[in-house]
């Protein structure tokens, strides 16, 4: 039977763990979202594009979905593209995240989405720590 290689044992390119990458990337998503003030929001979206990985917005999901840090990081103000509310936010409490977001001031359009206009937050881009840049990658062709 082939040995299954976890995640935290796998290795990239330049040696290091995969893992340490996910982790180092998930940690630049707590600290940006730390950023966000009371009563504005980000989209997932957003968070990866501020930390240059545009593509990425789906692990900033899983990233607030694994927050270590509880009410020290606020998931509750990153929000969908669309301005709607995640639907998995809270388990069995579907209103969780926009009865969080409602007693902080952010106003909902009839529709359910956050006005985006009034809560978007705009960061300034010099406060961002984006991540490093990858290295180009070197081709062991013949």
């Amino acid at each position: 039977m082939p040995r299954r290689i976890s995640a935290s044992s796998r290795r990239t390119r330049d040696g290091s763990a995969a893992g340490q990458q996910r982790g180092t990337f998930f940690n630049l998503v707590y600290a940006l979202v730390r950023q966000i003030p009371l009563g504005k929001v980000a989209t997932y979206g957003q968070i990866a594009r501020l930390l240059g990985a545009p593509r990425s917005a789906r692990i900033v999901g899983w990233a607030m979905h694994g927050n270590p840090y509880g009410s020290r990081v606020p998931c509750h103000r990153v929000i969908q593209q669309g301005g709607t509310c995640s639907p998995n936010f809270r388990i069995g409490d579907p209103d969780a995240q926009r009865r969080l977001l409602e007693r902080e001031g952010v106003r909902f359009t009839l529709s359910g989405r956050v006005n985006l206009e009034a809560h978007l937050w705009r960061p300034d881009p010099a406060r961002v720590r984006r991540r490093p840049a990858k290295r180009p990658g070197r081709r062991d062709t013949p």
